[in-house]
Order: structure tokens, then sequence, then C-alpha cells
């Protein structure tokens, strides 16, 4: 049994984004934008990166989720579909909650390195209602 956790917010926003990038599935058309490869985590959470959703049709992507950096776990905001990242979310057992801004977003919470594979079917359900949406 390993003993060790990884617990560090930065090393766990790289987890996540190698995760995303490197999915040649389903999240294979989600991009990484506005990237600070130097940034520090805050009490608050400091804007690691955001991701979008690309519709193939030239136009920027789609924005889905920020992502957030803080000392000892990544919150990410998902800006698309969150009802359906809250229920997937919910799901995968992840620490979830709503964020009453308007628009509204759902906020998840990685706290660990490995929940990050259990936040992939929280992207992969916000990519299907978010093609569902787009073919309407």
């Amino acid at each position: 049994m390993v003993s060790d956790r990884l617990t560090d917010g930065v090393r766990i926003a790289q987890l996540l984004a190698s995760e995303v990038s490197g999915d040649g599935g389903r999240l294979r058309d989600l991009a990484l934008a506005d990237a600070d490869p130097d940034v520090e985590p805050t009490a608050d959470g400091a804007l690691a990166y955001r991701i979008g959703l690309d519709a193939g049709d030239g136009r920027d992507p789609t924005p889905v989720a920020d992502v957030y950096v803080q000392p000892d776990r990544v919150r990410i905001e998902f800006r698309a579909a969150v009802e359906n990242a809250a229920d997937a979310a919910a799901d995968a057992d992840l620490r979830v909650r709503p964020k009453a801004v308007r628009p509204p977003r759902t906020l998840v919470f990685v706290a660990d390195g490995a929940q990050v594979k259990r936040v992939l079917p929280v992207f992969s359900a916000v990519v299907d209602a978010e093609r569902k949406t787009s073919a309407e």
C-alpha cells in the first residue's frame, strides 16, 4: 500500500492537464488555454489554466472550465453544463458545490492526485452535454 499521497495543488493541476490533453477518446476536443507554467498557489486559488471545447468549426473553443491552484488541492470551476458536472462529480464521490454567480458555475475540488482520474468522467459528461446542446 502506498503511504504517500500527492496533495500538492500545483502537481495535481499538472496531472490533470496531462490527463485532459493526452486523452484521445471522448476528451480529445478539449484544449488547454491561458496556462501559467509558473503559477503559485494561493489560499483563494490562482488560475493555472482554462479548458475549452473545440467544436471543429474554426471558432474559438467554448469555455468549459477554469482550473485554480490552492496549496493542497485544485478547484475546477465548470462554466458549461454545470448541472451535468455537479451530477457526475457527485457520482464520482468528489467534493462538489454550486457557485452562486451569473451565469452559475459548479465547483469541483480535487484534493489528491488519485482523484484526477475520477474527475475525467465529469469532463466527459460536460463534453457530452455540450455536444448534445450544439446539435439541437
